[in-house]
């Protein structure tokens, strides 16, 4: 045990799932005998260690259990079964807002994380001037936190964290909200924590900080530990994870597979390539249906239909559009914006010049926009749409908006929207 930081032996979360609260009502009072729930494992005899001066990362998809074993192990959560032992003192930065009073300012907050550290008021005193430098608000530590933006509370919370000296950080997405430069600052720290011994736990879906900061990777799925070891080996197994998520499938099945030679009989199908992706349930969809968008798919560069796609691939985003009047010069549409809803990329067949002249009545049209992958890593919505102009007015025939998301897979993110692919040369 001496040189183990933190070990996990075969934890478990089981929660019950009601279906009304009347039912757990009925079970808590004693008055039936009959299992009125069903049982949901969040974690299944999970174990792992992590050696002191360790920088470990947990990747997973989302409910796969990364930020319930984080809660267990700083003591947030107690397992059902199993047990953890933890060999140091602990800071943690879980989720916006754990741990801080929202009517207390900044400065009281930050008495308040550290007394719940057991240090005393003057070891906090003594570490103030750090923490203000670092989190770097200016005059609002003196107001209520409520007040804060994500970004200011983040800079805050991540700043008391790393300056009270743990021994063990324990880190679960918060610099997702943070800017770019205050991203670097706290990577920047992260070095630092690695050359002084200390030992880092954190979550995240920045595939390259994984890469980059970790010396070892645990990969969850479903609860379960499906994998452990080096960064790019679990890195390269998750991607796989991915795309069998999103298809429910296992990897070792074969994945659905679609090229040109099946567009003359997907005219006439009735198996829908949609069935295969994720459907966002709050998607809007208006237009008159004069030309219908009967199906669509996103194809990744092995013509797997699928919501994620790797990052500098080649993809596709097909659309089958049935015509229910004639129409002149139809136009075929994509967009693709983030989750803020800022336009990002898309084009459109007019743009592209591509004449379709007169489309008649009943004929079925199967467009297919070819592209490479260069966004950076994260999610994004895509909308379709087929549109026109008819006696000089335009006209939405049909338009499916933020109709399902694309998942971009990365292990290397730069700044801003995609990225330039830029070649590196050292002159001298």
């Amino acid at each position: 045990m001496d040189n183990i930081a933190i070990r996990v032996n075969n934890v478990s979360k089981l929660y019950k799932l009601y279906d009304n609260p009347k039912e757990r009502f009925k079970e808590a009072l004693g008055f039936t005998k009959k299992k009125r729930y069903t049982e949901h494992y969040a974690l299944s005899k999970v174990s792992f260690n992590i050696k002191k001066g360790e920088t470990v990362g947990i990747i997973g998809t989302n409910g796969s259990g990364k930020s319930t074993i984080l809660k267990i192990i700083t003591g947030v959560l107690n397992p059902t079964d199993g047990d953890v032992y933890i060999d140091g003192k602990i800071s943690a930065l879980l989720e916006l807002g754990a741990g801080f009073n929202m009517e207390y300012t900044g400065i009281e907050n930050i008495y308040l994380n550290g007394t719940m550290m057991n240090y005393t008021r003057e070891e906090i005193d003594e570490r103030m001037q750090n923490i203000l430098e670092f989190a770097d608000i200016g005059e609002f530590v003196n107001q209520p936190v409520k007040t804060y933006s994500s970004g200011m509370f983040v800079r805050l919370a991540f700043a008391v964290a790393i300056n009270i000296d743990p021994e063990i950080l324990i880190v679960d997405e918060a610099l997702s909200v943070g800017d770019v430069f205050f991203q670097a600052k706290c990577y920047h720290k992260f070095e630092e924590f690695k050359k002084a011994g200390k030992t880092i736990l954190f979550v995240s879906h920045d595939l390259s900080s994984i890469a980059k900061y970790c010396d070892r990777v645990i990969l969850l799925n479903k609860g379960d530990k499906m994998a452990e070891g080096e960064p790019k080996e679990i890195i390269d197994l998750y991607k796989q994870v991915l795309v069998s998520h999103a298809e429910n499938r296992g990897l070792d099945e074969e994945q659905p597979v679609i090229s040109d030679n099946d567009i003359e009989d997907a005219r006439e199908s009735e198996e829908l390539w949609r069935n295969t992706l994720m459907i966002n349930p709050n998607s809007l969809e208006y237009g008159e249906k004069d030309a219908e968008i009967i199906d669509f798919a996103v194809i990744d560069s092995k013509g797997r239909i699928t919501n994620n796609i790797e990052k500098n691939t080649d993809f596709r985003i097909r659309m089958k559009v049935k015509f229910n009047r004639d129409i002149d010069q139809p136009i075929f549409a994509f967009t693709i914006k983030d989750l803020q809803g800022t336009d990002v990329t898309g084009t459109n067949t007019m743009y592209e010049k591509i004449d379709f002249g007169l489309v008649s009545k009943g004929e079925i049209k199967i467009v297919e926009f070819l592209q490479n992958m260069n966004l950076q890593g994260k999610n994004y919505l895509l909308s379709l749409g087929c549109v026109g102009y008819g006696k000089n007015e335009f006209l939405v025939y049909h338009r499916l908006y933020d109709i399902c998301n694309i998942n971009v897979i990365s292990d290397k993110n730069t700044v801003g929207f995609y990225d330039m692919n830029s070649i590196v040369k050292v002159i001298r």
